[in-house]
């Protein structure tokens, strides 16, 4: 996009020396930093950090355009190295901190990045054959590893970078490598002028994330979604980020940073549901809530429970959310708001509105997004100032994305009702033909299997068979009773019953032959999902493709998978 599109004083550096002006003082980051200490850092220290990393970094000869790579967790480093970065005239390429080896050999390679960052991660010791010899790198705090130049020393002796240099809004500020659910992760190029429309776009959405918010910063910051809502976010605003400690301290973290505004994944949305469902029954639940005066002391609990009775804006994305949990977190007094986007356009595409639930559909396009849907296959597509730059180094790929007339191409299906609210079908390449020449379209039927208490992620799959089947995998909890053989056969009854109940509201072709259950979790270090918890459809048709006519055969309703 155009840079004149956007006011310079909203781009990143810029707004990075405004808080550091006019609110020097003012607390911005707290970080755990293990056994229940934190560190907490105000604007000035943030960008004592930053100048002197941003100094250092010159010192070694990073060069305007250089690409430097960040592989950690979320940390308030990771936020002060990227805008190191970007201080320094570089480009910053952030990697999932649970990538594999060959994966980090792959984007480090690719994007030719000329240094790495090291910060906290949990599984060095596997990752760290993908680091290129002669690389050089930095440790951060909190890092796994010792054996590179370390951060806090240089921050020691080296002097912070002087004045205020500013980046042009057309100048490419990341390449953010897709986590790649459908093959070799793509690079996506953003400029400074992308993030800076797509965030000013997004906010005036959310009143309520504004400089007296607080946000929890836990999904992983080379994801599209917290790059945009919590740094580019709090660029913007001037809020109070909170970093996660780990999943063992999750309810901890969030009961410390009590947020305000709150942004995850369907799948842990799923998992506080079945949380409090495991300790109150669903039944006892709707039946207090529906009791006018205990109802809300009820609500109360429950979400003070969860770390959420202070949010003011809640809000999920990143796959589809089911409308039965929409509805449910509603009655429990949390409006759910449904955010759609992909990385390729900064996530800023469409949302429900607040107060305003459309549960099945992700509302209306942001102020400034174009959407359309091609009347040939059904697909979405969309147009703002907020699309990429194109896929580093991949020139065809790039022309691929785009349409003649430069729509992105988003590969999902979709449907528009009177109001023109968005209504996502699937993916256009999910899209699957049994063997009776009848197409099924996964996603929706998805949305209704994983409501059972008991499955905490699931897949519809089954091209070529002459009924779809659903791969389900059990929560841990399930897991555990599953193999009991007294608890498996009340478990396998009530998952025969759901089926039973999910087919009933399906067309005869799309109905499910079977549930395969399988108790084995699906993981990022398996291969079965991505960082952000999509699950992998190419994974599962190549690891249980080969079982599925077996598995029909069997002619039962639920089959298990050891």
């Amino acid at each position: 996009m155009s840079a004149n599109l956007v006011s310079p004083d909203t781009l990143a550096l810029q707004r990075l020396y405004h808080w550091e002006r006019t609110a020097p003082d003012k607390v911005v980051l707290t970080q755990p930093t293990g056994g229940g200490a934190l560190r907490e850092f105000t604007w000035r220290q943030t960008l004592d950090h930053t100048r002197r990393i941003a100094a250092y970094l010159k010192s070694q000869g990073i060069a305007p355009g250089d690409r430097v790579a960040i592989l950690s967790k979320n940390t308030a480093w990771w936020l002060m190295c990227d805008w190191a970065i970007w201080m320094a005239g570089g480009v910053s390429v952030p990697l999932y901190p649970t990538l594999a080896a060959d994966t980090i050999r792959q984007i480090l390679t690719h994007s030719e990045s000329k240094l790495l960052f090291v910060g906290k991660l949990d599984g060095w010791d596997g990752m760290k054959a993908g680091v290129p010899a002669g690389l050089p790198c930095i440790g951060m705090p909190l890092a796994p590893t010792n054996s590179y130049p370390q951060w806090d020393d240089i921050v020691a002796r080296t002097g912070p970078l002087p004045g205020e240099p500013v980046r042009d809004g057309d100048e490419l500020s990341t390449i953010m490598y897709t986590s790649g659910t459908t093959g070799a992760p793509k690079g996506v190029m953003h400029s400074f002028a992308t993030f800076a429309w797509s965030v000013t776009a997004g906010l005036k959405r959310v009143p309520a994330i504004n400089a007296n918010a607080r946000m929890l910063s836990y999904l992983p910051l080379s994801h599209v979604a917290e790059r945009t809502l919590v740094e580019h976010g709090i660029l913007a605003t001037g809020m109070h980020v909170f970093f996660a400690e780990s999943l063992d301290t999750f309810t901890a973290d969030l009961q410390r940073a009590r947020p305000t505004a709150f942004f995850s994944v369907p799948r842990l949305w799923v998992k506080f549901q079945q949380g409090v469902h495991a300790k109150m029954p669903p039944a006892k639940l709707q039946r207090l809530l529906g009791i006018p005066i205990l109802g809300r002391i009820v609500r109360k609990k429950v979400l003070s429970a969860l770390g959420l009775d202070q949010c003011e804006f809640a809000a999920g994305g990143a796959a589809p959310m089911p409308p039965e949990l929409l509805r449910w977190y509603n009655r429990l007094g949390l409006d759910l708001v449904e955010v759609y986007g992909m990385t390729e356009n900064c996530g800023v595409s469409h949302a429900t509105l607040p107060g305003k639930s459309r549960p099945g559909t992700v509302g209306l396009p942001y102020e400034g997004v174009q959407s359309r849907i091609d009347p040939a296959n059904g697909e979405i597509q969309v147009k703002s100032p907020g699309l990429m730059l194109g896929y580093y180094k991949e020139p065809e790929l790039t022309r691929e994305a785009f349409t003649a007339d430069g729509w992105l191409h988003t590969g999902d299906k979709g449907t528009l009702d009177a109001e023109g609210n968005l209504r996502i079908t699937g993916r256009v390449k999910d899209l699957f033909k049994t063997s009776k020449g009848k197409y099924v379209a996964p996603a929706p039927i998805e949305d209704r299997l994983v409501m059972h208490e008991a499955i905490e992620a699931c897949c519809v799959t089954g091209a070529n068979l002459g009924q779809p089947l659903g791969v389900v995998m059990l929560n841990p909890q399930a897991a555990v009773r599953a193999g009991d053989n007294g608890a498996r056969g009340a478990l396998e009854q009530s998952l025969s019953a759901h089926l039973t109940q999910v087919n009933a509201a399906l067309d005869p072709h799309e109905q499910l032959d079977c549930l395969v259950v399988v108790t084995e979790a699906w993981t990022v270090d398996n291969g079965f999902i991505t960082p952000t918890f999509k699950v992998k459809r190419n994974r599962i048709e190549e690891v249980y493709a080969p079982r599925y006519e077996s598995w029909v055969g069997a002619r039962k309703p639920v089959i298990w998978v050891s």
